[in-house]
């Protein structure tokens, strides 16, 4: 347990820095903090393969269950906003970058965000996690993860679309891609989809789309435009448009029966991630709801 306290000791100064953008308070970060070291106290050395990240996803969680509760009950945060200065053991440049995200200015902005969006933002923009970390902490899937975190973005960097019009953003861009993929429009196609665009298809999906005769096997991961528009032209004939955890995308339901979850993350106007969802287990833990087109 002492080689635990020395090495837990190394990862404080992070972990409440983290901790301080998450809930905008020293206190409530000190006390996610300790809840991280109560817990650790609890659990069998050989359970931790990763120790840093073992303690960044226990406080993320704790932080995460503190602004639901706060949003619940209409609470507003502490008031005590975490100081510029900050004990990271962080060199001169990360130190200054750090310090500029916790300025009064930023917490107002932050504290508008649904806890989630906060949360992925902070991990991903702040402390450089990749989504694949992220997604099981917010309890999404890394495309979803990665929407959550776009959307804070353009909240902090003061752009003005409501939820509303940022989802007709989404549902345009959608339409286009199932448009042009059932049509076999490659040049379509190609103008929704981001130059470095990913699709990313889950084992169930591979799999499903190997047994179909007459169409090309989709592989695991597919990366840049010309391919991703190759591996959809002609296909997607039967998916329809359906809002997945609150993001538009679409599904393949035959039967009203979903067999396949389309998700997208869409950045400047154009789709720059793909994931295909057939994992039934996945789908039952999406929110959907279908839509008219």
């Amino acid at each position: 347990m002492d080689e635990w306290a020395h090495r837990f000791e190394a990862n404080r100064s992070r972990l409440r820095a983290m901790a301080q953008r998450m809930l905008g308070s020293r206190a409530e970060a000190d006390d996610a903090v300790q809840e991280a070291w109560l817990r650790l106290s609890r659990v069998d050395a050989r359970e931790v393969e990763n120790f840093a990240g073992w303690l960044t996803t226990v406080v993320a969680r704790v932080c995460l269950d503190v602004l639901r509760a706060r949003k619940t009950r209409g609470e507003q945060p502490l008031e005590d906003a975490p100081e510029p200065a900050l004990d990271c053991n962080e060199g001169p440049e990360q130190e200054a970058e750090l310090a500029d995200g916790v300025g009064i200015a930023l917490l107002v902005v932050l504290e508008t965000l649904a806890p989630a969006e906060r949360v992925a933002f902070v991990l991903h923009d702040m402390f450089d996690l990749p989504f694949e970390e992220i997604a099981p902490i917010v309890g999404r899937s890394p495309i979803a993860a990665r929407q959550l975190a776009s959307r804070a973005r353009r909240r902090v960097q003061g752009a003005s679309m409501t939820p509303e019009a940022d989802r007709a953003r989404q549902r345009e861009l959608v339409s286009a891609f199932l448009a042009a993929s059932r049509g076999g429009d490659l040049v379509a196609l190609l103008e929704v989809l981001d130059p470095d665009v990913a699709l990313r298809a889950d084992a169930a999906a591979v799999q499903a789309s190997a047994s179909r005769p007459g169409a090309p096997a989709l592989a695991p991961v597919v990366h840049g435009a010309a391919a991703v528009a190759d591996t959809f032209k002609g296909r997607a004939k039967a998916a329809r448009l359906a809002l997945i955890d609150g993001a538009v995308g679409a599904v393949f339901a035959p039967g009203g029966e979903p067999r396949v979850a389309f998700e997208f993350a869409i950045e400047d106007g154009r789709i720059v991630e793909m994931g295909l969802v057939a994992d039934p287990l996945r789908l039952r833990q999406i929110e959907l709801a279908m839509l008219d087109e």
